[in-house]
């Protein structure tokens, strides 16, 4: 029998209690090297070129939407463009809009759309006590109990407006998190956190970063910048929300 793959293997030199009194300052923390190499190097692997995915994107007016990986496949060109004008236009004019590339993991485990797929494994080890007591401990929310996921990524033309994680009317959401999942990426391919206060100036910002694992509390107004055409690879991330029920 084959070796299970190192799919989420904590870095040991992880400070839980260091992380923590960082995370209490401002209530978010990019936590880096959250992975043994090795195992961010398969984790990667597995996002980048075993992953099936669909599209997520909202239009003005409207509710979230989603297209599994086979329905993208054979979306006509016209239909893709008009997606994207309506997502983009709900932004250009103050509305809250979105398009990036997503696989909903949570989705796919429970309605098994691919059994044995190593998501699935990932979604079981994000929600193990190992992980889930290290966010407690570095949150300082004991009361956390588990977490969603979705593999995304954002292509160029992607982004994700400035919300605050709770228009869903999902109080569950306690915390949000961000893995990342790219290397060497450059600061004028967009694609970052950035996190903005009342008067609408960017108070801080979360380069994408191979192997870092982005957390903050709800509600925070955040979003994720446009990527430009020119980018020549996409930012690749698992992320999702702790929750308490």
């Amino acid at each position: 029998m084959a070796a299970p793959l190192p799919l989420f293997d904590l870095n040991p030199a992880l400070d839980a209690s260091a992380l923590a009194a960082r995370f209490a300052a401002s209530r978010r923390l990019q936590i880096r090297d959250l992975l043994t190499e090795r195992s961010a190097e398969v984790l990667a692997e597995v996002v980048q070129r075993r992953t099936p995915y669909g599209l997520a994107y909202r239009e003005a007016g409207a509710a979230p939407q989603s297209l599994r990986a086979e329905a993208l496949q054979t979306l006509a060109p016209e239909r893709a463009n008009a997606l994207w004008q309506g997502a983009a236009g709900a932004v250009g004019r103050g509305d809250y809009g979105f398009i990036y590339a997503q696989y909903p993991m949570l989705d796919a485990y429970l309605q098994r759309w691919a059994p044995g797929h190593p998501l699935e494994l990932l979604l079981e080890h994000i929600n193990a006590p190992v992980f889930l007591d290290f966010i407690r401990a570095v949150t300082g929310m004991p009361e956390l109990i588990k977490a969603d996921a979705q593999a995304t990524l954002f292509a160029p033309n992607h982004f994700l407006a400035v919300h605050d994680d709770r228009g869903s009317n999902d109080e569950a959401r306690r915390v949000a998190y961000v893995l990342g999942l790219s290397r060497d990426w450059r600061p004028d391919w967009g694609g970052y956190l950035t996190f903005l206060d009342d008067d609408d100036d960017i108070i801080a910002g979360y380069r994408p970063r191979f192997n870092s694992l982005n957390i903050f509390e709800v509600p925070q107004r955040h979003n994720v910048t446009f990527v430009p055409p020119f980018a020549p690879v996409g930012r690749f991330a698992i992320t999702g929300w702790f929750r308490d029920r």
